[in-house]
Parts: C-alpha cells; structure tokens; sequence
C-alpha cells in the first residue's frame, strides 16, 4: 500500500511490453485512461481501491491476453462494456463495490475461460443474462446488491464447476430453478432479500456439498423438501421471511453440522425437529418464531449447550420452563415469548453466564420472582409481561446494574417498589404497568438519565408526581394513568424537553394546569381526563388537538376547543397570577409540511456558526430596521404594505400557528398573495449582532433554492419590533394535515406519496457545512437519537429524519410507536411492509407494492441506531432514482 495520488497518466500506454500492472489501494483519481487499451501485452491489471470515476473504457476489451481485471472499490459509473466479452482469456473479473448501472451485457457469456465474476454492490439492472450458462469454468459467481430483475436462468445448471452463487440483495422474481439441483459442487447458495415465489425445489436436496444457503426474504410457498435431509454438509440454512406451509422434515434434525438454523416468520406447522442438536451437535443460532409450530420443546434441546440464540416466541409451545430448558454456558438471547408455557421462573437462568436477553412475555408462568435474580447481573433486556407472576419485586432487582429494558405489566405484582430498584442506571425502556403495586412512586426514578420510555399505569400509586421524576430529560414516553394520584401538575413538568407522550389520566390531580407546558414544543400527545384539573388549557398544539376524549372528566377545563366552555376574564386572571416562570424560547421546526421543511433549515441557521466568506446581500437599513430586498420590490416598500394588508398582524388573517410564531394571509396589491411567518420573538431579542449579516447571508442563498416540495422563500425581514418571512403561499396546507385528514389522506394515493418519498430523497438544497453546529435544531420525533448526547448535527442526522419521514408518508401517522420497538436489529429485520402501510388505503399493485418495499427497507436503514450504519443522502437518490418509476 501507497499513497500515491493524482490521475493515472495516459503515456503509460508507451511501456509496451508491460505484463502486469498493480496499482491498487492508492488515491488515484480521475479517469481510467482509455490508452491502457494500447498495452498489447498487459495480462494483469489491478486497479483496487483507489478513487477513480468515470466509465471502464471500451478499449479495455482490446487486451486479448488480459487474465486478470481487478477494479474493486472505486467509484466507477456508467454500463459494462459490452466488449469486456472479447477477453478470451479472462480468469478473473473483479468489478464490486462501485456505481456500475445498466444491464449486464450478454457478451460476457464469450468469457469461456472465466474462473470468478464478482459485480456485487453496483446498480445494475435487468436480467441476468442466459449466455452466462456457457461460462463452463467459472466456479464463483457474485452478484448481491443490485437491482437486477427477471427471473434465474435455468442455463445456471450447466456450470458444474460452479462452488459459490450470491444473488441476494436483487429484485429477482419467478422460481427458484430445479436446474440448481445439478450444480453438485456447489458449497454456497444466497438467493436471499429477492421476489422469488413458488416452491423449494425438491433436486436442491440433491446439493450434497452444500454448506450455506440462504433462501430467506422472498415468497416462497408450500412445504419444506424432505430432501433437505440429505444436506449433511449445511452449517446454516435460512428460510425465514416467506410464506412456507407444512411440517419440518424432521431429518433437518440429524444435520449435525448445522450451526445456523432460521425458520421465523412463515407458517409452519407441527411440532419442532425432534433430534435438533442432538448429542455432538453444533446449533448455536435458532430461530423459529412467528410461525404455528406446537408441542413440547425437544428433549435434545435441553442439553444444547452450543445455543447461543434462541428464539421460538409467537408459537403454540408447552412445557415447563423450569425443567425443559437446561444451563447454557453460551447463551446469550432465549425468546419463549408468546406461547404456552408454564411454571416458575427457574434460578438456572442466572447459571446462563453470558445471557443477556430473556424474553418470557404472554404465557402462563406463575410463582414470584425469584431473589436469585440479583445474581443475573449480565442480563440487558428482561420481559416477564402478561404472565401470573405475584409477590413483591424483589429489591435484588437493585443488582441488575446492566439492565436497559425492562418489562412485567400485565401480571399481580403487589407493594411498594423497592428503593433498590433506582439504582438500574443504565434503563431506558420500563414497564410495570397493570399489576397491583402500590404507595408513592419512588423520589429516585429520576436517576434514571437514560430513560425513554416509562409506563407505570393502571397501578394503586399514591401521593403527588414527585418532582424528581421531571428531571429525566430524555424521557419520550410517560404513562401514570390509572392510579391515584393527587396534588397538582408540577410547575417543572418542562424540564421534560423530550417528551412525546403524556398520560395522566384516571388520577385524581388537582389545580390549573401549568403554563410550563406551552414550551414543550416536541409535546404531541395529551391526556389528562377524568382528574380534578380546571382552568384554561395550555397554549399547547397537544392540548389544542387532543380529542375530548383526553380532556374530559375534569372539573371545569376552558379554552378555544370543541366542547370546552370559552375562558372567562376572571379564569383567565386566576391562572395568570399563579407564580410564574421563566419562558424559555426554543426554536423547533416540523418536518412534516412543505414550509416547515424550509423553516427547518432557517432553525439551523439560526444556530450555526461557521467560518465562510460573506456575501453581501443587497438590503435596506432604516433606523434600526433590516430588510432583504425581495420579490422585486424596495424592500421597505413592502415591508410597509404586508403590515398594512394584515392591518398589523390582526388575528383575521391568521391561518395558521406554530410553536415559534403565527402564519398570515398577505394578499398583496403590488404582487402575489404571500404566507408571512411572524415570529414570536424578534430576531434582535435571540441573536448576537454579529450574527446578523451571516443569517442574512443564510437567507440569500435560501432563496435560490427551486423544489416542489419546498416552498419558495421570498424574503426576511427582522427589526426591533418584528421579524419575519415571506413565503409562498399554498392554499392546501402542509401534508402533515392531509395524512391527518381522513378524506384528504385517501386522495394522497400510493403513487403521489412515493413521488413525495423520492422527491425528499433526491432532492439536492444546499450543502451545509455542519461541523460547527452547536445545538440540536428539530421536532422531537423527527431528530436522530444520538443528538442527546452528541449535541453534533451532522449528515446521519440527516438521514434518520428522511427515514421517518418516509415511513410517515407510507404510514400515514407519526412512525413513533413503531421506531420505539426497533431498538434491536433483530426487530429491524423482522418488521414487514404490511406493518407500515397506511390501511386507509386499498393494497397497492404488485409493481407499487415492490416500490413500496424497497423505500420501506432503506427508510428502516435510515432508522439504524447506529449513526455509522445508516447510509449517505447520496446512496439514498441514487437508490430511489434507479428503482423508482413514478415521477
């Protein structure tokens, strides 16, 4: 490895003689000469890992003694040349990991001598070419991560030599061939994340040499082959996500070299393989969840002890959990979640050393916890919800010092939480809603700093919210409903900058509700029915909204909504002489609506500081004032008539409110009607003069920006009484209220809603230089998680916003209840398209449907918790332009 750099020089065509030619991992740029066709001689040439573009010459397919084309890694674009197809002598083309489109030529079934064809992770479209079952020497042939379509040509049958086929990650469809049956060399079969339909092929029992075979993610029906006994080479087999029917061939079993066994999410029946991992037996992954599998656990599955994930939830099982399932010096994840199984919880657990998830939820487990427990010191995730567990929790609970998810609603557990139990520093997700626990919630909840979600409803707890709860500032989620709560809302309860949800209902709390709460911006979900509460409601869009339902039950609630009586001067005095607090502005945009996306970026602006040369916009300074010139006119000019045609901002021309300021009507006589954004706050009040110009600056180049799912930003204007934008005026509102709208969200069929997906994708702004970005700017909900703690905007963030956004379009509500269920890959990859869909819809067409998948699957990619894991806005458009149809 070098570092040399710079462009590869066309008169190295002049060293004719040259055989072999490696200039890999190195920082060339620029383009593959097309004089490299001139080298007569040249057998090898390795081009690996560098940053070259454009396309691969055509020249290239004059080198007739080329061996060895090695292009991986680069940023190679355009289609394959056809005349690649001339290398007679070829052995080995390496072009993966680049940005290759277009069909896969058929002139590459010329390449008689063609040992390894490797073009994964490009963008290549189309079928794959039948003309490859003359290539009678290749034994491996990868093509994962493309888009290629059609069906498998049954001419693959011919390639007896072949050892290795990788084909997933494509949007290939039709039948598995029976023609793959006769590749009896063959140690590696990846059709997986494909449409393939149909069934399994029974001649794929015939691959005796097989070792890996992965035909997960697709729509394959009907039984399992028996034949697939005969596999006694298969390390692991994957056959989840499909729509297989019938029993196991319960000779899967005796495949004792079977480490890998997925079976999840189909519909399976009968009872598990009797003999699976029977006496020297190597499992270690096993997952059949999620299908109809029923009976007992297998007794060889007791002494199992390779297993190092265990899945069987969402069965019919029995048995007793205490005795069918032994000590695991290897285990790591058991789910036994969502079947019927019985007994008390077993100590032997804590034997398990390594275990760090067990999911019991939704059986029929009885007994109390055992106080052994505390020495399952390893566990992360604990579920023992809706179950007949009773007794105190135990205060051992106290040593579960790595637990981050905890759950046991839904069973009989009694008394008081036990102190012990605050020292779970490291929880984020707590359930222990619907049993019978009683007294005061304890004061040391509110060391929880990593909390996220936490419900304690439908309990007995007593006495006041203690103020020390409020103090858990990443809390999204807060259920205390049905309980017997007094006292009155904490005055603090916007300390809770992060929440999402709020449920107070079903108590008995007292008083006025505290104004605090009109600065909980991200707030959307209320309920606070059925208290004592009175007075008028906050100025809060989750109270404005929230249906009546969620207020009602109070003993005299007033405000602006329906079915709420008006507030009277002497309420509303009442609640303003209560003792204040200080306001804080927070400056949060939605993501949801067209001008909010614009505001979006105006928030970021606002924060930003950054070293850049200045650009001096044109504008008018008038005693203080700040006008951009906009819309052709004097900037003052107009400032004078949007003041004059609102008649100062009255309230008749508002036509909307948000949680930083009031949206006007301004029909103007010297031009268009324009929306005018006023602020709540002038500019002046917030931001440093040295500011000023740099915002401005901002705001010039804002205005050049053209995309029809943004609106266009006339202008600014900012002065010591107010400060505001002009915009585009749209008579049909945001599209957040048209997915909220019954009528209107069915007009937004599944066409116009991924036109939106890929138009958000693919649109190309501005480029921000967000190194310097020094507060978090968005919607709680729409902001990436790891903000938090970072404080660090940068392209991920990006990049998760898109993700929920996009599922919200597909959905047609908030994703927030299902993003909080995807704290684990695992979840990730079981989530299925039908889950997202909006069900106000009909079901879309199969083409639409593959759409569909496709923006779901990279929306989920988005959504990764881990920042690094999602892909780049770039990879985004591309993988949204090349698969998408509608515009």
């Amino acid at each position: 490895m070098n570092a040399l750099f710079g462009s590869i020089p066309p008169q190295i065509s002049y060293l004719s003689k040259l055989e072999y030619l490696d200039l890999s991992y190195n920082q060339f740029s620029g383009k593959i000469p097309p004089e490299i066709g001139k080298l007569a001689n040249l057998k090898v040439l390795h081009l690996i890992q560098n940053n070259l573009n454009g396309s691969i010459p055509e020249e290239i397919g004059r080198l007739n003694l080329l061996t060895e084309l090695v292009l991986p890694n680069n940023h190679i674009d355009g289609s394959i040349p056809s005349a690649l197809g001339n290398l007679s002598n070829l052995v080995i083309l390496f072009l993966y990991g680049n940005e290759l489109s277009g069909f896969v030529p058929p002139e590459m079934g010329n390449l008689s001598n063609l040992d390894q064809l490797f073009i994964s992770r490009n963008h290549l479209t189309g079928p794959i070419p039948p003309t490859f079952g003359n290539l009678k020497k290749l034994t491996i042939l990868i093509m994962f991560d493309n888009s290629l379509s059609g069906p498998i040509p049954s001419e693959l049958g011919n390639l007896k030599s072949l050892k290795n086929i990788s084909f997933q990650h494509n949007n290939l469809s039709g039948s598995i061939p029976a023609s793959l049956g006769d590749l009896v060399n063959l140690t590696l079969l990846h059709l997986d994340n494909n449409r393939l339909s149909g069934s399994i092929p029974t001649e794929i029992g015939n691959l005796t040499s097989l070792k890996y075979l992965q035909l997960d993610q697709n729509r394959l029906r009907g039984s399992l082959p028996t034949s697939f006994a005969n596999l006694s080479n298969l390390i692991s087999l994957f056959l989840r996500e499909n729509q297989l029917t019938g029993p196991i061939p319960q000779g899967i079993g005796d495949l004792i070299n079977l480490e890998t066994l997925q079976l999840n999410t189909n519909q399976i029946i009968g009872n598990l393989p009797q003999n699976i991992c029977h006496i020297g037996g190597s499992l270690r992954y096993f997952d059949a969840s999620n299908n109809y599998f029923v009976g007992r656990i297998p007794k060889s599955l007791r002494n199992c002890t390779s297993i190092v994930r265990l899945l069987l939830g969402g069965n019919q099982l029995i048995g007793d959990v205490a005795k069918d399932f032994g000590v695991y010096p290897n285990l790591e994840f058991i789910d036994l979640s969502h079947n019927r199984f019985y007994g008390r919880i077993s100590s032997n657990w804590g034997q398990c050393q390594q275990l760090h998830t067990l999911l019991l939820g939704k059986n029929n487990i009885t007994g109390s916890i055992p106080h052994e427990i505390g020495n399952w010191n390893q566990l992360g995730e604990l579920d023992l919800s809706s179950n007949h567990i009773v007794g105190a929790i135990p205060k051992e609970f106290g040593r579960l010092i790595s637990l981050e998810r905890l759950r046991m609603n839904g069973n009989q557990l009694s008394g008081a939480i036990p102190f012990e139990f605050g020292s779970l520093k490291h929880l984020e997700y707590l359930d222990l809603s619907s049993n019978k626990l009683s007294k005061s919630i304890p004061s040391n909840f509110g060391d929880f700093v990593k909390l996220i979600d936490l419900n304690l409803s439908h309990n007995n707890f007593s006495e006041g919210i203690p103020a020390h709860l409020l103090t858990l500032s990443h809390i999204s989620k807060l259920d205390i409903s049905y309980n017997s709560l007094d006292g009155e809302i904490p005055l603090e309860i916007n300390k809770l900058e992060s929440l999402v949800i709020l449920n107070l209902s079903h108590n008995y709390l007292s008083g006025f509700i505290p104004k605090a709460f009109e600065q909980m911006r991200g707030l959307l979900y209320i309920d606070i029915s059925y208290n004592e509460l009175q007075g008028p409601i906050p100025n809060n869009n989750a109270f404005l909204n929230a249906p009546v339902e969620a207020l009602q039950g109070n003993k005299g609630l007033c405000g602006n909504v329906t079915r709420l009586q008006p507030c009277n001067a002497s309420m509303i005095n009442k609640h303003s002489s209560k003792k204040g607090h200080k306001v804080v502005f927070l400056l949060v945009f939605p993501l949801s609506g067209a001008v909010s996306v614009l505001l979006s970026f105006l928030g970021f602006f606002l924060f930003k500081q950054r070293r850049r040369t200045n650009l001096e916009p044109k504008q008018n300074k008038i005693e203080g004032h700040v006008f951009l010139s906009i819309l052709q006119f004097n900037g003052r000019t107009l400032y004078d008539e949007i003041i004059k045609v609102t008649n100062g901002f009255d309230a008749l021309y508002c036509i909307g409110k948000g949680g930083h300021g009031i949206v006007y009507k301004a029909e103007l006589t010297s031009g268009p009607t324009v929306a005018v954004k006023k602020f709540n706050q002038p500019l002046h009040d917030i931001c440093e003069n040295r500011f000023q110009k740099e915002f401005l600056n901002e705001i010039r180049a804002l205005t050049d920006i053209r995309h029809r799912n943004i609106v266009k930003l006339y202008g600014f204007c900012s002065n010591v009484q107010h400060s505001f934008l002009v915009c585009q005026y749209l008579e049909r509102g945001s599209l957040s209220l048209i997915l909220g709208n019954e009528d209107a969200a069915k007009v937004l069929s599944w066409s116009k809603r991924l036109n939106i997906v890929k138009d958000f994708g693919t649109a190309k702004l501005l480029e921000l230089d967000s190194s310097n970005w020094t507060s978090p700017v968005g919607t709680y909900g729409y902001i990436a998680p790891e903000l938090a703690y970072t404080m660090k905007v940068t392209e991920k963030c990006d990049v998760y916003s898109f993700g929920v956004l996009a599922i919200e379009v597909i959905r047609g509500k908030h994703p927030g209840d299902l993003i909080s269920s995807l704290s684990s890959p695992l979840a990730m990859e079981n989530i299925q398209v039908k889950d997202v869909l909006d069900q106000r819809l009909p079901f879309p067409t199969v083409q639409v449907e593959n759409e569909l998948i496709i923006v779901v699957q990279l929306a989920m990619k988005c959504l990764n918790v881990c920042p690094q894991s999602r892909p780049t806005m770039e990879m985004i458009s591309k993988v949204l332009s090349t698969n998408m149809a509608h515009s």
